[in-house]
């Protein structure tokens, strides 16, 4: 049975808002990350929130992040809450490579139709625009990066709000 491809409205509001999360990371050149939370309907999903990841249970690097079991429970606590779910991650990486590293596809949440994005330069850029960034989909168990035409196509911006969400050790 053939299905519709996932279309994605992704607030410019989460963007920005992902890219100010990331470069905190960035100014101290390291990976930074943000996950995204939201419904579902009609095979369209709506990012509605934005969580950033605070604490001991994630370790950010220069070449690498790694978020613990204990943090990810976190995030679907609050998911659960809101009534939403997790649905992509957009993390940063050093200079313009925005292709998924192999360890980035090998322990990255590998769920159909799950959206990694890529931003470059560890996200220092405030105005960093989604075609800049690589915009990978987890398809037929395989991560798989949209090309132009494609990404322009589903992953459409939005306007309005967002909710951004932090979890993890606040101290």
């Amino acid at each position: 049975m053939m299905t519709a491809p996932i279309i994605w409205r992704l607030p410019k509001a989460a963007m920005t808002a992902s890219i100010s999360e990331m470069a905190r990371d960035g100014a101290r050149g390291c990976e930074g990350v943000a996950l995204w939370l939201g419904r579902r309907f009609a095979g369209i999903v709506t990012v509605t929130h934005v969580v950033a990841l605070r604490g001991a249970g994630i370790t950010r690097c220069p070449d690498r992040l790694s978020i613990s079991p204990e943090l990810l429970n976190e995030v679907t606590m609050l998911a659960i809450r809101a009534g939403v779910y997790l649905v992509g991650q957009i993390h940063s990486h050093p200079s313009t490579w925005v292709d998924l590293s192999e360890a980035d596809k090998r322990y990255g949440i590998r769920v159909h139709g799950f959206l990694s994005v890529v931003a470059p330069d560890f996200a220092r850029r405030p105005n960093t625009a989604l075609a800049e960034c690589g915009v990978h989909i987890f398809d037929r168990g395989a991560w798989r990066r949209l090309g132009a035409i494609e990404r322009t196509c589903r992953v459409i911006a939005a306007t309005g709000d967002v909710s951004v969400e932090q979890v993890g050790d606040m101290s």
